[in-house]
């Protein structure tokens, strides 16, 4: 394992860091005083600094030599909606807010490695540090995109890295290809004709419809989707009449959910059948449905060139500890938007053993300092191979 002595003695200020951006989280979009914090290291270290991309997003830039390939490298910044109830020294102190994806981490080992290479001068090119607002649901990534991004700070390719609960923290995976899936949301509304529930015959029962419907749902990934395509479609919410009128057959009943694909035929596919058989379920029932299909985040799919890169720079860092085979996960990420505009590459960084059962988004979750120095030496490394001096 490789990890730069200057890197070594930055680790107690990036903990530091790391800690005092835990205790202060902030949603997407809202990210005012994590942005400050990294605007300002950004300057001390003598970076270039941009903001306001996507309300909060920064991005740093670092020319050196003359080479002329640029490149990005994404950290996100935003924390969840949600409590954190383990007890630790630098627990949130925001209620119903806390770092349950390790953004806290993501952000200290890019800033870490930012400020080493702006030392170090070692490459010939130019780096683009990217720190993302609003990663979570919020649209963060094609907000910046739209914003113009890619024109301000064109790039010959674009790195995102995020830590992996279950990997050692001195352990990294580089695999080519699907990592994350689409993240699609979609909405049924069921509209029949309300009637008393001692008479049903005289309306039209969404309720049963929606059963039928919600069963059928399952044979889109069992019977029409190829066996050897994963996907995933789940009905994740159901609004239906009242508990306290349970003699009410209601005229609506809402239901929605998520679909995940890792291409886009597969995507498309999901769209057309969900849809399908919402029509066919009031075809069945003699009731109406609005049926919405939302695309909200595309598959995130390693390019093979940035891929190869990406490994080489790992090996420097990790040696034997480098996986090539890793499962993708049917999670999604809104680096894919990034992925769209220049080749990417997408890894995962060993975050240590899932300590009590606290995986991503858990109330318990927290980032493995551990792997501080790991993630910070990969980005380096990955800036040295890529831009040679």
């Amino acid at each position: 394992m490789t990890i730069p002595a200057g890197i070594i003695d930055d680790l107690p200020f990036l903990a530091s860091l790391r800690r005092d951006l835990h205790a202060h989280p902030e949603l997407g979009f809202e990210e005012e005083r994590t942005s400050d914090i990294i605007a300002k290291l950004l300057e001390e270290a003598g970076i270039k600094v941009h903001r306001g991309l996507g309300v909060t997003g920064v991005v740093g830039t670092l020319q050196v030599g003359n080479g002329t390939r640029s490149i990005g490298l994404r950290a996100d910044m935003d924390a969840l909606a949600m409590p954190e109830i383990a007890d630790r020294p630098y627990k949130s102190t925001v209620p119903g807010k806390m770092h349950a994806c390790g953004h806290d981490g993501h952000t200290a080992m890019l800033l870490g490695a930012a400020r080493y290479l702006a030392e170090t001068k070692g490459f010939s090119g130019t780096v683009h540090f990217i720190f993302q607002p609003a990663e979570e649901g919020r649209g963060g990534a094609k907000r910046m995109v739209e914003e113009g991004l890619f024109d301000l700070f064109p790039c010959d390719a674009v790195y995102g890295l995020h830590n992996m609960p279950g990997l050692d923290t001195d352990e990294i995976a580089v695999v080519e290809g699907p990592q994350l899936a689409s993240s699609d949301s979609w909405r049924v509304t069921f509209r029949g004709i309300g009637t008393h529930g001692a008479k049903p015959h005289l309306g039209r029962d969404p309720i049963t419809a929606a059963g039928t419907f919600l069963a059928s749902l399952q044979t889109i990934v069992g019977r029409v989707v190829d066996p050897l395509q994963p996907a995933v479609v789940s009905a994740c919410s159901l609004q239906a009449g009242d508990p306290k009128a349970l003699n009410v057959i209601p005229d609506i009943v809402e239901i929605g959910g998520t679909a995940r694909a890792y291409s886009p035929e597969v995507r498309d596919q999901l769209e057309e059948e969900i849809g399908r058989l919402a029509h066919g379920t009031t075809q069945m029932f003699g009731i109406a449905a609005d049926y919405q299909f939302e695309r909200r985040i595309p598959p995130v799919v390693n390019n093979a060139d940035a891929t190869a890169r990406a490994l080489g720079a790992a090996g420097e860092v990790f040696g034997a500890k480098v996986r090539t085979s890793f499962p993708p996960s049917t999670a999604g990420d809104d680096f894919a938007f990034f992925g769209q505009n220049a080749p990417g590459c997408y890894v995962w960084l060993g975050n240590g053993p899932a300590v009590d059962g606290a995986l991503h988004h858990n109330t318990a979750y927290d980032f493995n300092d551990g792997a501080l120095g790991f993630g910070a030496a990969y980005w380096v490394k990955l800036v040295e191979w890529e831009l040679v001096a």
